[in-house]
């Protein structure tokens, strides 16, 4: 039984929701921006592991598009979480489209018909777990990763931020939080900029994995920046908050502590 909020935790508001313990805030949505020097995917394992322990009443999506279904419960069961078991029990729902960006299907199809599908299979999802839950169930919807979203829709920047706008929605209209994970080091120039940019807008907590600014060290994998924005309601502070501190990944999970709190 886990004790105590680690940084991460606390930096994610996870244990906020009263209602949900162990769940991101309801309505919440977060961007994780990562490189290929450091990945952000350990947070979306942290997440899923959160969202489905034995103290949470949370219900995860989790769409991919880099990774088998085998690829996330391997690492899970590290953490301590059976996917496949939740998966069973209709707790976790798992939406594999690795193959949206490689079929024989022209570019107006995927256009028209690739993401309006992909966003109707997490709509009825939603609506399936609320009809039998009620409203009162958490959902956590995770996409991972956005930037093959891009590549599914053949480089239109216009409908994937489309296909995103409709996820965020949910977060309003059925009060589930959204994870998204990006790669930021594909952008570059001013033009190639704005797809981070109206997602950093969208999102009101964002995370930046980062390797350390003094280089690689043995015990430190890299840094974390969160910049939680509060929620878009009376409820929450309207001040952000940023917070900085290392992390070291670990078999079975990841720790993280303040810059200069380890010898």
């Amino acid at each position: 039984m886990e004790k105590r909020l680690n940084l991460l935790d606390e930096a994610l508001e996870i244990f906020n929701d009263n209602s949900c313990s162990s769940s991101l805030p309801r309505g919440s949505c977060v961007l994780i921006e990562d490189s290929v020097e450091t990945s952000g995917a350990f947070v979306i394992h942290h997440i899923l592991k959160r969202s489905l322990s034995p103290h949470s009443s949370t219900t995860a999506i989790l769409i991919s598009l880099s990774h088998p279904f085998s690829h996330y419960d391997r690492i899970l069961r590290k953490l301590g979480c059976n996917l496949a078991a939740h998966r069973e029990n209709r707790r976790f729902f798992f939406f594999d489209m690795l193959m949206l960006g490689s079929t024989d299907q022209s570019k107006e199809n995927i256009h028209n018909g690739g993401l309006i599908e992909l966003y109707g299979k997490i709509q009825k999802a939603v609506e399936d777990i609320t009809s039998n839950s009620g409203s009162s169930k958490c959902i956590t919807i995770i996409l991972d990763d956005f930037s093959l979203i891009e590549v599914a829709a053949k480089g239109s920047f216009n409908h994937s931020l489309d296909f995103l706008r409709y996820c965020c929605t949910l977060t309003s209209e059925a009060g589930c939080s959204l994870v998204i994970l990006n790669h930021e080091d594909i952008y570059f120039g001013e033009e190639s900029s704005t797809p981070m940019l109206q997602m950093e807008y969208l999102a009101n907590i964002l995370i930046k994995a980062e390797p350390l600014a003094t280089g690689l060290a043995t015990d430190v994998h890299g840094q974390l920046t969160v910049l939680n924005k509060g929620m878009r309601d009376q409820s929450w502070s309207p001040s952000n908050k940023v917070q900085n501190f290392h992390f070291k990944l670990k078999e079975n999970g990841v720790e993280c502590f303040y810059p200069g709190t380890r010898a």
